[in-house]
């Protein structure tokens, strides 16, 4: 598995990498990464899978923002490359969110995209 910094790849905002950190800090498993991937489902065709990690698979595609590293299987990052992973705490939204340029439409709920 290699680490990239290509701007083709997965994004992770600061504000998404600080709170992926801070997630992670309060598992007790040690050296966890985000771990992003898309599966059929959803109310549009597919779904997005967002977990904290610390395997790594043969074939994986890695890619460092803010000191945390994010992961995706190869199947998964085609759909997913410049995609733009963000985490907004608001009044109106909290929780991650995925601009996906790849995506030609999603659901209203924002989980699933075609």
């Amino acid at each position: 598995m290699s680490v990239d910094q290509q701007t083709q790849g997965i994004i992770l905002t600061e504000a998404a990498a600080n709170k992926v950190a801070a997630l992670a800090a309060s598992e007790p498993d040690e050296n966890l990464h985000l771990r992003i991937g898309v599966a059929a489902g959803g109310c549009s065709g597919l779904r997005y899978q967002l977990t904290l990690d610390d395997s790594d698979l043969d074939g994986d595609v890695a890619f460092e923002w803010y000191g945390v590293k994010v992961v995706t299987d190869r199947m998964s990052a085609p759909y997913l490359q410049g995609a733009t992973i963000d985490f907004a705490d608001t009044i109106e939204q909290q929780g991650f969110t995925i601009d996906n340029p790849n995506a030609s439409g999603s659901c209203a709920c924002g989980d699933s995209f075609n």
